[in-house]
């Protein structure tokens, strides 16, 4: 990196958060920091969804994931992630928006009860604390990489970053968030466009980039083209004993002496199927995105907001995770790769790749996603913990200056306190570790809110269907290890499949809030309670507030073009679905 190269990093993003600092001086009330005094129109609001979702993670993880997985790691974005902001606009969330609620956890109160509610306060501080970690091992590895910086110089660096968005963030809350993210949202996809057009030419283009595959792996070259194609995996077994090698021989695969490799296959259906279910829990569970959207000006602004960012989410995929299957191409050999590991692809390209100016304005927009996702992760989990949690259960009636506090200190919380992930993502790989807890702690929780906004189950299902689901998702995660080292069999080993992991969960969950659903009756799905204990306080007191603003602001709006929002958001999801189903199939 050369001194332009850091002038522009630098002034691309100082710009930015001088500007949210200055904004900041607007947040007065915990409407304000919460949800933006509901002011934001659905051109910020959409933006802000595709630079929370296209982080630095994204850029580094996933475009390290498709180099392993090739394009099927599109699915996730384009079906599951653009369907899923479908349903949750124009669905899921309008109860929420029309109540004043602040926090999608505060809906499954009222459906479901204070248990759910709290659960999933903590899976959403799991999951996402772990999306943290992710972004701060993704800047760590553009700078080693591409900078050549030691370790510590590295972790300095990331500190001082997450420092800065704590602060703008401790001060603005969602009102500087949304701004800030809409402003990087353009810093980042310009660099996905350059460093991408850059790459393109050393390939052949999107066209020529098969053939070269091909040229080493005819069956890699398949797999990393084709969506519809099935994945094989091999296992190294030149060092397993007899017992260990009937043990991952039992789970699943065919043994090949000559290679000493143990090779599995998975049908591509079930890849899809799996990746599409992560995404639609993505959209739906994670609160980052209802937040935005309860912070929306009207009820048209809301449902409008997801056009602009499913139109950028398909052009963003296509570019950063295009990258990633054409360092594949360049690079088909793995151990290529500094220490061998597919996260390093994206900062290996740009160090081979980019020159003075190019490198530059790539790492601003490694750092301009790394702030967006800081900031809005920050932001959304503080909300979550002091009105779900500390507002809810714990202190009940304090004055609003005391709460607006309590989520401002919050945010270094949550946000320094994520780094006790990095050690594992290190060593694991950041996509996979991400799929992995997705699978096991989020889906079934996805299952709530859909069951909860589509049909009767019973107020008293959720729980267990939750329990239930969250058991079955760890005893996945640990079964194939206990398996093949322990030769202890937690579950039937036709099901120890990774892939397999998210549509069992949403069945198992299902099932449960059925069975208890049929004993103890149906419940209308408009039927949403309010406890006695929360007509008076604080969290009463600041949903009439909102409500109020709702009430004065959003009818004009939904008087003109109602159904525009909903008809150009599946025309924008149609199109992703064709990329999907046939471009890329």
């Amino acid at each position: 990196m050369t001194l332009l190269d850091w002038l522009i990093v630098v002034v691309l993003n100082g710009s930015v958060i001088v500007y949210a600092l200055v904004r900041s001086r607007d947040t007065h009330s915990s409407g304000d920091w919460f949800l933006a005094g509901r002011s934001l129109p659905f051109w910020i609001v959409g933006m802000s969804l595709y630079a929370t979702l296209i982080d630095s993670a994204d850029l580094v993880a996933d475009t390290g994931g498709a180099y392993s997985l090739g394009v099927r790691l599109f699915v996730p974005n384009l079906v599951g992630v653009i369907g899923g902001w479908l349903l949750l606009a124009h669905v899921i969330a309008i109860p929420m928006y029309r109540r004043g609620m602040y926090t999608n956890a505060e809906y499954l109160e009222a459906r479901f009860g204070v248990g759910a509610r709290v659960i999933s306060v903590l899976v959403q501080v799991l999951y996402r604390t772990v999306m943290i970690g992710m972004i701060s091992t993704a800047i760590f590895l553009t700078l080693t990489v591409v900078c050549g910086w030691g370790d510590s110089q590295a972790w300095l660096c990331v500190v001082a970053v997450a420092l800065i968005a704590t602060i703008y963030t401790m001060t603005g809350g969602l009102r500087s968030v949304a701004i800030t993210d809409a402003l990087q949202a353009l810093v980042i996809l310009v660099a996905a466009i350059v460093i991408f057009g850059t790459v393109s030419k050393e390939v052949g283009g999107w066209s020529g980039l098969e053939a070269k595959i091909a040229e080493t792996d005819s069956a890699l070259a398949n797999q990393t083209m084709h969506i519809g194609s099935d994945r094989t995996e091999s296992v190294d077994a030149s060092e397993f004993s007899e017992d260990i090698m009937q043990r991952h021989l039992k789970i699943g695969g065919t043994y090949d002496p000559e290679l000493r490799e143990i090779t599995r296959t998975t049908p591509a259906w079930l890849i899809v199927l799996s990746f599409s279910i992560v995404g639609f829990a993505y959209s739906i569970v994670n609160h980052t995105q209802s937040m935005r959207l309860l912070g929306s000006r009207s009820e048209w602004h809301l449902k409008m907001a997801i056009v602009p960012a499913g139109l950028l989410l398909i052009l963003a995929t296509y570019l950063s995770l295009g990258l990633g299957v054409m360092g594949r191409g360049l690079f088909p050999d793995l151990s290529s790769l500094p220490d061998g590991h597919a996260d390093n692809i994206f900062p290996y390209v740009l160090q081979q790749y980019g020159g003075p100016g190019l490198t530059g304005l790539v790492v601003a927009g490694i750092f301009a996603a790394a702030f967006s996702t800081f900031d809005s992760i920050g932001s959304t989990l503080s909300a979550l913990i002091t009105r779900d949690v500390y507002g809810r259960l714990l202190v009940k009636d304090r004055d609003d200056n005391h709460y607006l506090s309590v989520g401002r200190w919050l945010t270094p919380t949550i946000i320094f306190g994520s780094f006790i992930y990095v050690p594992a993502l290190l060593a694991q790989g950041m996509i996979f570790t991400y799929l992995s807890v997705v699978g096991a702690f989020v889906v079934p929780l996805l299952v709530v809110y859909v069951l909860g906004a589509f049909t009767r189950v019973h107020r008293s299902s959720a729980l267990p269907g939750l329990v239930v689901g969250v058991l079955f998702g760890v005893i996945a995660l640990v079964a194939p290890g206990l398996a093949v080292n322990s030769d202890i069999w937690l579950m039937p080993s036709g099901l120890m499949n990774s892939y397999a992991t998210a549509p069992l969960g949403c069945l198992v969950t299902a099932v449960t809030m059925l069975v208890v659903t049929l004993i103890r009756g149906w419940t209308p799905k408009e039927d949403l309670l309010v406890q006695a204990d929360q007509t008076e306080g604080w969290l009463a007191r600041s949903q009439k507030e909102i409500v109020s603003q709702i009430e004065g602001g959003g009818s004009v709006d939904q008087r003109s073009g109602a159904k525009l929002p909903l008809i150009l958001g599946l025309i924008v999801w149609v199109i992703a679905l064709a990329l999907i189903f046939v471009v890329f199939w």
